[in-house]
């Protein structure tokens, strides 16, 4: 069974400019990694758990901001080169990125030293137009920026 999880994509408008929030991994593997490495908020889920709950969950872990209750439009699923399955929502709205706070995780680190050392599960946040937003993403993600484009389009907001 592949793994699942479940996140959102937020978007906001910048005049006619359409940009995305991403966030990049925390940890010392990814630190040096940019062009897809960045993803949108999310996170795994047990099968028989509400995904929608999970990404309003991951959503809030990792930016430390809670989403506004209210309807999110489905983007789909991707599934990524590693195997896992990532479904994904889409809903408008702002936050600063500098102000993000995530939760964080337990890594043995340098590797095989013993020691343990906690790293941030997002270390930063930024808002990017879907361009750049494609080049950072990771590539199976890129995905939800066509889905969001195509969504708003027939929304008349394209």
């Amino acid at each position: 069974m592949p793994k699942i999880s479940a996140g959102l994509l937020l978007y906001r408008r910048r005049g006619a400019v359409l940009e995305v929030l991403l966030v990049h991994p925390g940890g010392p593997f990814w630190a040096k990694k940019d062009e897809g490495a960045w993803s949108i908020p999310k996170g795994e889920y047990e099968e028989g758990e509400d995904p929608q709950a999970c990404a309003r969950r991951e959503f809030r872990e990792e930016t430390g901001t809670e989403l506004p209750p209210g309807a999110l439009s489905d983007l789909g699923s991707v599934r990524q080169r590693s195997g896992k399955d990532v479904t994904a929502w889409a809903a408008e709205g702002d936050l600063d990125p500098d102000a993000i706070t995530s939760n964080e995780f337990e890594l043995e680190w340098p590797p095989r030293s013993g020691r343990r050392e906690s790293f941030p599960e997002v270390d930063r946040a930024g808002w990017f137009g879907l361009d750049t937003a494609r080049a950072k993403l990771n590539p199976a993600q890129a995905a939800f920026l066509d889905r969001l484009g195509t969504l708003l389009a027939a929304a008349g907001h394209g």
